[in-house]
């Protein structure tokens, strides 16, 4: 417990799924956090369950204005940002690069890509002016591997972009003290998987060194590990949570 007094969190994506098992994480390591989401009836919901250190902000991430609103609201309400939890994201539609039409491969990119670029960008001064921080953008095992079965070109593209630019923002803002990681979740029990595949991950369950699919906040505790002073050493990695799918 409270590995996390002290900073300013925003977590995107974050009425459900991960995103809500994070906001949960942060808040109980003493993090005071702020959740997006463009479902504003259940990230309000959330909000008002986790009390005086949660924030609702309904966000479109794929807007950069929407992105500065945001942090200026965050900056009003609890102080400097200091970690950004980079985890709004969609699947997209499993298709081949022969049938997925212009409109939905932009789609994908807009929210998984360039929402990460843009929450980068309005996060850098705040964190800069705090004296340093930890970016961690939620990437998946399709930004490692690719392979049959995968969604599409866009998500795929659009996670291996996401471990690209934590690269380089790594390197770019580290004398800045801003640490930038990726995770890359395999198989979690949420309700996007559950709409993707069968009740264990369309059989890939038996294939994974672990042998099972993963709760929510097994990714979380990876998610505190890289925002708290822990792994104060570690920046421009990227770090699977995936039972040994990539190991294989």
């Amino acid at each position: 417990m409270g590995k996390l007094n002290g900073k300013v969190a925003i977590v995107t994506g974050a009425a459900q799924g991960m995103g809500a098992a994070h906001t949960r994480r942060l808040i109980s390591e003493g993090a005071k956090v702020i959740l997006t989401d463009i479902d504003d009836s259940r990230g309000l919901k959330l909000a008002d369950e986790l009390g005086k250190n949660a924030l609702f902000i309904k966000h479109d991430v794929a807007s950069m204005a929407d992105w500065n609103r945001v942090v200026r609201e965050a900056e009003k309400a609890f102080g400097p940002v200091t970690v950004l939890v980079n985890n709004a994201g969609i699947l997209g539609p499993v298709k081949s690069i022969l049938d997925i039409t212009e409109e939905e491969y932009l789609k994908v990119i807009a929210v998984n890509q360039h929402s990460q670029f843009y929450g980068m960008k309005a996060v850098v001064p705040s964190m800069k002016a705090a004296g340093g921080g930890s970016i961690i953008n939620i990437s998946s095992i399709a930004g490692l591997v690719a392979g049959v079965g995968c969604p599409s070109i866009a998500y795929v593209g659009s996670k291996f972009a996401s471990r690209g630019m934590t690269k380089q923002i790594a390197m770019e803002f580290g004398p800045d003290h801003i640490r930038v990681n990726s995770i890359h979740p395999g198989y979690i029990k949420t309700r996007m998987m559950e709409a993707a595949t069968d009740e264990d991950g369309g059989g890939i369950a038996s294939n994974l060194a672990l042998r099972r699919m993963a709760e929510a906040d097994e990714v979380s505790k990876a998610v505190v590990f890289l925002a708290c002073d822990d792994s104060s050493y570690v920046t421009g990695v990227e770090l699977p949570v995936d039972g040994g799918f990539t190991a294989a």
